[in-house]
């Protein structure tokens, strides 16, 4: 088995590099092999290495967390080598972390080869599988607790609002009933004043 390769790049396709390694040329097949154009000198690339019937084939890449990355991705099914390379190829790992963690299909579906179904089964699949990847805010759940502190940040100003309407006399059942209607108005945002006067009028037709 095969981790990485170190030598010189001496030859770069739109999909692979072919690297020198003690006068040995291996192609390997890269997210994006034209990083390695202005590369002088030997480069280490971590490789994941397939044996098919008709092939044996090298993938590449320039860190082992892409490595192990794109391990993971080839265990979802239906995501096999060239899709994940080019998945690899749409978006940095973090980038496709915070989207898997976050659930976000429309990020995930711009990424090529990657449909609505296909991206379902990428969050089903990774999303408890990936603690330990990405940058220090996506590390064993600290992603979930900024997200949560960022939920808590943004919900302050319709906290201000509510306790400025229950000195206006307005209940607490009244409150949440209007609350509701504006979330799922999509209207729950903004300001304090803002969010006062979508209450005032939901309030006033309520009336």
């Amino acid at each position: 088995m095969i981790d990485f390769l170190r030598g010189p790049v001496v030859h770069l396709e739109s999909e692979y590099v072919v690297l020198d390694v003690q006068g040995v040329g291996y192609r390997v097949f890269c997210p994006n092999p034209y990083a390695f154009a202005k590369v002088e000198g030997p480069v280490t690339i971590f490789i994941h290495y397939q044996t098919r019937e008709d092939a044996t084939l090298l993938f590449g890449f320039p860190t082992r967390e892409e490595q192990k990355l794109f391990r993971k991705l080839i265990e979802v099914s239906g995501i096999g080598p060239r899709v994940a390379l080019g998945i690899l190829t749409g978006g940095t790992p973090d980038q496709l972390i915070s989207a898997i963690y976050q659930e976000n299909i429309t990020f995930l579906t711009k990424l090529p080869g990657i449909g609505k179904k296909t991206a379902q089964r990428m969050i089903l699949d990774l999303k408890d599988k990936l603690d330990g990847f990405g940058g220090a805010a996506l590390h064993t759940g600290l992603f979930a607790v900024a997200a949560e502190a960022q939920a808590k940040a943004e919900a302050l100003p319709w906290e201000e609002a509510r306790d400025a309407l229950k000195a206006l006399g307005y209940t607490d059942t009244e409150l949440d009933r209007v609350w509701l209607t504006m979330k799922k108005e999509g209207t729950d945002t903004g300001p304090v004043d803002v969010l006062m006067k979508k209450a005032l009028g939901l309030l006033f037709i309520a009336k």
